[in-house]
């Protein structure tokens, strides 16, 4: 199913911890899993790691073109690679839903999220999976740069890590072509311990 997954965020030390990177996390987790580490690929305008997860090959990419420009990124990858924009997952922070949660998308437009906007543009169409994470709504149009670029508080934090790791429990029936039992087992809200 998918043969690239692409985390979205801004590089650097400065927005590591920044609710904008949060698909970074995402990569970054599925990285360490295996064992591997991201090495700059200049070519490719950003990082990639090459993992195995439930015996598939995956490449794994985080832009370092900022968030705006990461449609620079995505189509030299998926050209270098040959792969297919459809069998291409892009994890992305998401306003639009509380911290927690993780739903899986494909196709659509970018929902105002820059990085998913510039990557349509670059492409000409929105014609691939999103995965997208929670991060909650800071209220008000006016505050949304300063919360996405903010740190989420430590519940907010504890619940957005949880909704990653129940993204990645699912991960492997998507790859074997399961994506609407990966959807349904993570789009199905489970019961909150008492």
């Amino acid at each position: 199913m998918f043969r690239l997954i692409v985390g979205l965020g801004n590089p650097g030390p400065e927005h590591a911890a920044q609710r904008h990177n949060v698909g970074f996390w995402f990569v970054d987790a599925l990285a360490a899993d295996a064992g591997e580490r991201f090495g700059a690929e200049s070519k490719l305008f950003g990082e990639s790691a090459r993992v195995r997860l439930a015996g598939h090959d995956l490449r794994l990419l985080k832009p370092s073109t900022f968030m705006n420009r990461s449609g620079r990124s995505v189509q030299a990858a998926l050209h270098y690679w040959k792969i297919d924009p459809e069998r291409m997952l892009v994890v992305h922070d998401e306003l639009d839903l509380p911290p927690g949660v993780a739903r899986f998308k494909f196709d659509g437009g970018h929902g105002g999220q820059n990085g998913l906007r510039d990557i349509i543009a670059s492409l000409g169409h929105g014609r691939f999976h999103r995965l997208r994470l929670g991060i909650g709504h800071p209220g008000h149009k006016d505050r949304v740069t300063g919360w996405v670029l903010g740190r989420p508080g430590r519940d907010d934090e504890a619940a957005m890590l949880r909704a990653i790791e129940d993204a990645r429990s699912v991960l492997p029936l998507a790859l074997e072509g399961r994506l609407d039992e990966a959807m349904k087992r993570l789009h199905t809200p489970r019961a909150q311990p008492r």
